[in-house]
């Protein structure tokens, strides 16, 4: 018996279906339990990005309490409470906490005139690319001055040549150091310029700008202290 258009086409539909069907089966028979076991590895892989990174937050938390307290000792006056708390988080913290607590190390040995050890510390946390590049950029303007004896002038220029410039958060000490530098090397022509540049900042310390007028007055560089000449109007 002759099939209709309609039959022809429903026969068709269901034929292609039980095609796919089957096609369907043999491909669960031979690649089902992969596809199982890719499945339950990328929900467990899942799951422990979601761990980690609840782990991570807490243990970050934790690491801030206790650098906290190291910072509460210190300002008690107790470091000797707070030296196997920063040695600690300074070996295995993660990497803000973890600079940190170098940069502060070194900060307490500078108070003991240690200079080599604290300008190891320093470096250390100047040359840490996982911390916050503020931070590694004071930590090198504290690792110069640290050295600043025992450096060539010339080191003094090229290492603090980024930051020694207007606009960047430490021209003020970078700044400062670098014109010496170039005073010691018999560049008064440079010298003047930069003092005078640190003289009109007003964004650099005050301290560091009056030196930087009398400098630069003594240089011949006319550089007007204009904290000075505002109080003057004033008045």
């Amino acid at each position: 018996m002759a099939l209709t258009p309609q039959s022809n086409e429903a026969f068709l539909r269901e034929v292609d279906e039980e095609l796919r069907r089957d096609e369907a089966v043999a491909f669960w028979k031979r690649w089902g339990k992969l596809l199982i076991a890719a499945i339950v590895l990328g929900l467990l892989g899942l799951a422990g990005w979601l761990w980690w990174g609840s782990h991570r937050e807490g243990r970050a938390g934790e690491q801030g309490e206790r650098f906290n307290q190291a910072i509460e000792a210190l300002s008690a006056n107790q470091p000797e409470k707070s030296a196997p708390i920063l040695a600690d988080l300074a070996k295995s913290g993660t990497p803000g906490y973890r600079a940190l607590s170098k940069y502060t190390q070194a900060d307490i040995a500078l108070q003991k005139d240690d200079l080599k050890g604290a300008a190891a510390l320093f470096a250390e946390v100047a040359n840490d690319s996982s911390a916050a590049q503020p931070l590694r950029d004071l930590a090198l303007v504290r690792q110069t001055t640290a050295e600043y004896d025992t450096l060539q002038p010339q080191a003094v220029i090229d290492r603090l040549r980024p930051l020694a410039v207007k606009g960047q958060p430490w021209f003020g000490s970078a700044g400062e150091m670098t014109a010496v530098a170039h005073l010691r090397m018999g560049r008064k022509d440079l010298a003047g310029r930069l003092f005078g540049e640190l003289a009109r900042d007003e964004t650099v310390p005050s301290s560091i700008r009056q030196r930087a007028v009398q400098m630069a007055g003594v240089l011949g560089v006319d550089a007007v202290d204009q904290t000075e000449s505002k109080e003057k109007t004033a008045g």
